[in-house]
């Protein structure tokens, strides 16, 4: 799509609302692994405990359909250290650590479905942001990021592209003429960070003229790399690791957790056996269904 066409189709709406709809019923389908990568934004809390920046979606980069990328992922540690990988079930093929959810699941054991609860899949979204305003941060502002997110935030795109309520008038967070900037709002809860608050601002057009607009478009990342099968390792890397960290056959080495996603559910019980610097996840993006489902099949 150029840029031209983008202007006129609103920056695809009705497309994004049909992959929405697919993406609230998705099959089975997770990181650009642990290492720092300079193109992502991410948040920090201020002296208070909280955190605050201004954020604004953007759409397509040219030559990609969706704004958005899915990546499912694992992250639980054993006692051969711990095991942080993407899922296959990203790309729709077997991933190690699903089977032996299933075998666990289907046991039919309390104790094996904990274990199964404690290791289930992550869900993780990647999009381009403009860096509207990032206090901590400021000379981030105005930079074209990848933002790195999960379902908590996605709600929130999710709500305002499919609003619940007659009065409320449907926005495309991803448009440059009609989109929202997203106020992101943290707080701790209970130990964990909190997205409840966050928001996104009236209507507005991204930038003063197409000029502006376009060359923020030119900056933008691509997507479809954190797809590409390189960004996987075979089931056979995964399903050798698995058993190595479950195990406790061979020390792992320490592993970086900067990029490890940090909201969570305020229901979520932390696990006792967990080490007390453990990454906080988002333990609502999967529910038990998925282990149900797979026991049934």
């Amino acid at each position: 799509m150029d840029f031209e066409s983008l202007k006129s189709s609103s920056s695809g709406f009705d497309k994004l609302t049909k992959a929405l709809e697919q993406n609230l019923n998705p099959e089975d389908q997770a990181n650009k692994n642990k290492y720092q990568d300079d193109r992502l934004w991410k948040p920090e809390l201020d002296k208070t405990g909280n955190g605050y920046a201004v954020l604004r979606f953007l759409p397509a980069s040219e030559g990609e359909d969706m704004p958005w990328v899915r990546v499912w992922s694992h992250a639980f540690q054993g006692p051969g250290g711990w095991y942080i990988e993407n899922s296959l079930t990203t790309l729709g093929q077997k991933d190690p650590v699903s089977e032996e959810n299933t075998r666990l699941w289907n046991t039919g054991l309390d104790s094996d479905k904990e274990i199964a609860r404690k290791r289930k899949r992550k869900l993780s979204y990647y999009s381009n942001v403009l860096v509207v305003s990032d206090p901590k941060h400021p000379e981030n502002e105005g930079k074209v990021m990848l933002f790195k997110f999960g379902k908590k935030i996605f709600d929130k795109i999710t709500e305002a592209m499919q609003p619940a309520f007659e009065d409320e008038v449907a926005v495309n967070p991803f448009d440059f003429w009609k989109g929202a900037n997203f106020k992101l709002k943290i707080r701790k809860v209970d130990g964990f960070w909190n997205y409840d608050k966050s928001e996104f601002d009236s209507v507005s057009q991204i930038a003063e003229s197409d000029e502006d607009i376009k060359a923020i478009w030119s900056k933008q990342h691509k997507l479809q790399p954190f797809l590409a099968p390189e960004a996987f390792k075979s089931y056979d890397e995964l399903n050798e690791k698995l058993n190595r960290v479950i195990s406790g056959a061979k020390t792992t080495s320490t592993v970086e957790t900067t990029d490890l996603p940090q909201e969570t559910s305020t229901t979520s019980v932390a696990s006792t056996n967990e080490s007390a610097t453990a990454p906080a996840m988002d333990e609502s993006d999967d529910s038990l269904d998925y282990f149900s489902k797979l026991a049934q099949e």
